[in-house]
C-alpha cells in the first residue's frame, strides 16, 4: 500500500463515523449552503501571477511543516499579497487540518478555496459546500472514471469548481470530461515522493485547452513557474514554500513581486 491508499482506507472510516453524528439535513442547513461561490478557474484566467496558496500544517514526507500559526492570518496574509486563491488542507490524521479550517478562512477572505481533502463520496462535497468552499479537488488515481463522473457533476451542481489532480498520462486520458474546470498536475511521484516539474511539462500537450492547467507540487522558485507557464500552465499550487517560514503572507507576496 502506498501513502494515498492508507489515507483512502482511513477516509473509508472516517465518513462512516462522521454520518452517523452529522445528517445530511444538517449539513444542507448551514448558513454557507447558499452562499454564492467564486470561481478559482475564472480567477486563474485573469490573474498574472496564478499562484494558489495553501495552508498546511504538516505531510507524510514532511512530519512538520508550520503548526504555530492562526489559518485566519494565514488566509488573511496570502490575499493581500494577491494570490488568485487558497487551497485549505482539511484532512486531520496525516495533514493536521480540519473543516474549522475551511471555516475560519473563509471567515476572514472572499478570494476562491479549495478543499484540499481525499474526496471519495458526495457527501464530502456538502461538506465542502456548508464550510465555506468554492472549489473540490478530485485525485484520479484513487478514483474510477465513473466515480469522477458523478463527483464532479455533483460538485456541480452545488455551484463548486472542481479541479481534478493527475500524476500521469493514463490517470488524464480516463479523466478528460465535461464537468471539470481545471486540470491540475501532481509533480509528485506517490510511489517514491520525488519532485519533478517535468511531469506537468510532458502532460501539458494532453490537456485540451478548454480547462485551466495547473501544475502541483515541488514548485519553489519564480523561474519554475515562468518555466511552466511557456508550457500553457495558468495555475501553480505553492504549500510548504511559503507555510515553513513564519509569515507565509509575506512570504506569497515577496514571490508574487518577484514574479511580476
Amino acid at each position: 500500500m502506498n501513502i494515498l491508499d492508507k489515507i483512502i482506507a482511513d477516509k473509508h472510516k472516517e465518513l462512516v463515523l462522521k454520518k452517523l453524528v452529522v445528517p445530511v439535513s444538517q449539513l444542507e442547513s448551514s448558513a454557507l449552503f447558499e452562499k454564492t461561490t467564486v470561481s478559482l478557474a475564472d480567477a486563474l484566467r485573469k490573474s498574472k501571477s496564478g499562484i494558489i496558496a495553501e495552508h498546511k500544517r504538516r505531510s507524510p514526507s514532511k512530519s512538520v511543516i508550520n503548526q504555530s500559526l492562526n489559518v485566519e492570518d494565514v488566509a488573511k496574509g496570502y490575499e493581500n499579497a494577491g494570490v488568485s486563491g487558497m487551497s485549505v488542507l482539511t484532512d486531520g490524521k496525516y495533514f493536521g487540518g480540519s473543516l474549522d479550517d475551511l471555516l475560519y478562512a473563509r471567515a476572514a477572505v472572499k478570494m476562491p478555496i479549495l478543499r484540499k481533502e481525499f474526496i471519495i463520496d458526495e457527501y464530502q462535497l456538502l461538506e465542502a459546500k456548508a464550510h465555506g468552499a468554492d472549489v473540490i479537488l478530485l485525485i484520479a488515481a484513487v478514483l474510477e472514471r465513473e466515480q469522477i463522473k458523478q463527483l464532479s457533476e455533483f460538485a456541480k451542481n452545488l455551484g463548486l469548481d472542481v479541479l481534478l489532480e493527475v500524476h500521469n498520462q493514463e490517470e488524464l486520458e480516463k479523466s478528460i470530461m465535461p464537468s471539470l474546470d481545471m486540470l491540475g498536475v501532481n509533480n509528485r511521484n506517490l510511489k517514491t515522493f520525488e519532485v519533478s516539474t517535468q511531469t506537468s511539462k510532458d502532460l501539458s500537450t494532453k490537456i485540451p485547452d478548454d480547462f485551466v492547467k495547473v501544475s502541483e507540487s515541488g514548485i519553489s522558485s519564480v523561474e519554475a513557474i515562468k518555466d511552466l507557464k511557456q508550457y500553457g500552465y495558468e495555475g501553480f499550487l505553492i504549500g510548504e514554500n511559503f507555510m515553513k517560514t513564519d509569515n507565509p503572507g509575506k512570504s506569497a507576496k515577496e514571490f508574487i513581486d518577484e514574479l511580476l
